[in-house]
């Protein structure tokens, strides 16, 4: 199973963002369990570990600048995408791939994650990607 990167656009109106999880990432969920709402400051990464059982579905909200950093799997190549920050952006992570969000702006990031589990440390392990 890969990680599946969707962009969500801007959705909302004058008032603001607006908008629900999307049904692909319920579906790749199965169940929601958990959600984790982050920030990260410029030039911070979140990330840079992978969950033996977790699933996961982030969105990273419109914003500044920022990179994802993958892998699909233990000795499988590292992959970056770069992102202007303009809209939402949706990723699905499967258990197993090592990932990592970088602020690459001036200004806060933010991140919220919606997983199949509750959090357990002795179900993530660190594997840098970025």
């Amino acid at each position: 199973m890969t990680i599946e990167i969707s962009e969500l656009g801007s959705p909302g109106d004058a008032r603001g963002l607006n908008f629900s999880l999307p049904s692909r990432a319920l579906d790749f969920l199965g169940r929601v369990v958990d959600v984790h709402f982050a920030s990260a400051a410029p030039e911070a990464v979140r990330g840079n570990h992978f969950h033996l059982r977790k699933r996961r579905a982030i969105i990273v909200f419109p914003g500044p600048a920022w990179s994802l950093h993958w892998d699909e799997g233990e000795n499988t190549a590292v992959r970056h995408r770069v992102f202007d920050g303009r809209g939402a952006v949706m990723v699905l992570v499967p258990p197993g791939s090592a990932h990592a969000v970088r602020n690459d702006g001036a200004t806060p990031l933010s991140i919220v994650a919606c997983s199949s589990e509750l959090y357990d440390a002795t179900q993530v392990v660190g594997r840098r990607v970025v």
